[in-house]
């Protein structure tokens, strides 16, 4: 077998879009063999107040892969996604996922809120989600 090409994440944004110097600095103190986990790109956006989809944009252009999604859904090198099924979802957070589901799918940033308001993790969320046979759609950082 040979070695996979990576996928240039640049040629999705056009050519027009430019790098912003103050992410990429931030971004060069945190990344490791080129990768920024979500969590870090988060803080990135949280301490230049900048959206976190900037932050994603300047990850592709800059040839970093974003891991460690905090949705469990990719970037851990044991497999694509660390979701297991748990079965102990609450009535209340499935009424939470289905009230915010768009075009039958649930949103990355729905997601986060739903976690936040119910007090719960994000991966339990998510988990719930794959439990109800749903699919996690528009990650913040555009990774998907």
């Amino acid at each position: 077998m040979g070695l996979r090409k990576k996928k240039n994440f640049a040629t999705k944004h056009g050519p027009r879009i430019k790098l912003d110097r103050a992410i990429e600095n931030e971004i060069a103190k945190r990344i490791k063999e080129k990768e920024l986990s979500c969590a870090d790109a988060f803080e990135i956006a949280e301490k230049l107040r900048v959206s976190s989809g900037e932050v994603g944009i300047s990850a592709d252009l800059l040839g970093v892969k974003i891991i460690k999604c905090q949705l469990g859904l990719f970037g851990y090198k044991a497999g694509k996604k660390i979701l297991k099924s748990q079965n102990n979802t609450t009535q209340d957070l499935t009424h939470a996922i289905e009230n915010a589901l768009v075009d039958g799918k649930l949103p990355c940033e729905n997601a986060w809120s739903i976690a936040s308001r119910l007090n719960v993790q994000r991966l339990t969320v998510s988990r719930a989600g794959e439990e109800m046979g749903l699919k996690i759609k528009s990650c913040q950082l555009g990774a998907f």
